[in-house]
């Protein structure tokens, strides 16, 4: 199965209350044989009126935040938790991203990233555990069970809330920058 494959048998999801409410399932975007790999929490208003994630504010600033690292969407995978927004932008609930996480799960074996960045809360609680806290666990490297890099970081919409956290995001994707060079020289 191809990424192309997996988003079209998507595209008529009902698995959880979020579809009913839909504009566009927001699948993700970028290169499908990505090092590297990005992952939200889910659709805001942009993103679902364009079926694409991180288009509104908080996109553009990771587009910033990826310039700075000299990378671009084109160099990196995008997805979140969820595939479909939340009413309000609110945060989606375990039985939402239960729903979705097997997608997820193909999206991360199909492109087989050797470094996942989580930002925010919710995708370190989806994909790490319940009890994970961004604010004990940020910039922390961890590994999957295949080998798969981790480091969570502050969403950019945290970010665009509180200012206090663009050091901190700052510091996170320069030990990604060097983490992901690493991963060149030895390509």
């Amino acid at each position: 199965m191809s990424l192309e494959q997996l988003a079209k048998d998507m595209q008529n999801c009902t698995r959880c209350g979020l579809s009913e409410g839909r504009n566009k399932l927001v699948f993700g975007v970028g290169n499908p044989k990505a090092k590297l790999m990005l992952i939200g929490e889910g659709p805001g208003k942009d993103e679902d009126e364009q079926g694409v994630p991180f288009v509104g504010r908080a996109g553009q600033l990771l587009d910033r935040i990826l310039a700075a690292i000299d990378l671009t969407r084109e160099d990196v995978y995008i997805a979140n938790i969820v595939k479909c927004r939340p009413p309000n932008n609110r945060v989606p609930n375990r039985v939402e991203a239960k729903a979705c996480l097997p997608y997820l799960y193909r999206q991360i074996e199909l492109i087989q990233p050797q470094i996942i960045v989580l930002l925010g809360n919710t995708a370190l609680q989806n994909l790490i555990g319940p009890d994970a806290r961004i604010t004990k666990m940020r910039g922390q490297w961890l590994e999957s069970q295949s080998g798969i890099k981790i480091i969570a970081t502050y969403h950019p919409a945290a970010v665009l809330r509180d200012p206090n956290r663009r050091r901190p995001v700052w510091e996170d994707f320069q030990m990604v920058q060097e983490e992901y060079h690493k991963l060149k020289g030895n390509s």
